[in-house]
């Protein structure tokens, strides 16, 4: 499966020179106008590589920086003005991978893209169902849908309400996909809800405690800030 690369720039131009490289490169592409796409793109899954303009319109390319790793552990290359030095250093200790200057040459960014896809851990894949669909598993628990079971890494199941059990499996089945809480009301059977129901957040509150994932620094329900709340499951996991 090829590789996706989100390219991130209020440049039209520039976007389109990129994205039509790369895919010939043989990655997938999709190209953003600024942060309100980037958003958005990112609550339909995490690419493997983001290549962002520093200087946009709008929400600039630091905050997303941030954003990203809040949410991910995705390859980020900033793409820097000539005079930005502080910027750039800001940039990279946020969290990004590297960064190139403009104008550049693209077998340059091509070999930078390159380094970064190795130095990364692999993309976090989705709980594994290899013989029995009905049972995932992720880092040691294993949900068993028919019995409606949650086991922990030491073999014992622990007492979820119907509705913990429900937002646990959705979110396991679309791990690496940010889900709003629309989405995940959804999955709550029969029952209603109003635009301002904030219930979701007391059901995750109660599955971290009872995942023994630490609400002040979750490591398999992440909250993503403006959307709702993503399933990570960490690189090695089964």
């Amino acid at each position: 499966m090829s590789q996706t690369i989100f390219v991130v720039d209020d440049d039209a131009m520039l976007r389109n020179r990129l994205g039509k490289y790369l895919e010939s490169q043989g990655f997938a592409v999709r190209a953003l106008s600024g942060g309100v796409e980037l958003r958005s793109a990112l609550t339909t899954g995490i690419p493997d590589l983001v290549i962002m303009d520093l200087m946009m319109p709008g929400e600039d390319g630091l905050s997303l920086t941030r954003h990203l790793r809040e949410i991910s552990d995705t390859g980020i290359l900033i793409l820097t003005g000539q005079g930005e030095t502080v910027d750039k250093v800001v940039g990279l200790e946020m969290g990004a991978d590297d960064y190139l200057a403009k104008p550049f040459d693209l077998r340059e960014l091509l070999a930078r893209i390159r380094s970064i896809l190795r130095r990364r851990p692999a993309a976090a894949p989705s709980p594994t169902q290899p013989s029995d669909p009905s049972r995932m598993t992720f880092a040691g628990w294993v949900i068993d849908c028919s019995r409606r079971e949650v086991a922990g890494p030491d073999g014992k199941t622990i007492d979820l309400t119907s509705a913990e059990f429900q937002l646990l499996q959705v979110l396991a089945e679309n791990a690496g996909r940010a889900l709003d809480r629309d989405r995940l009301l959804d999955a709550v059977a029969d029952r209603d809800w109003s635009p301002y129901d904030r219930s979701i957040d007391l059901h995750i509150s109660h599955l971290r405690k009872k995942l023994g994932d630490d609400p002040r620094r979750p490591q398999l329900i992440k909250t993503v800030r403006g959307v709702g709340y993503l399933f990570a499951v960490e690189s090695g996991d089964s």
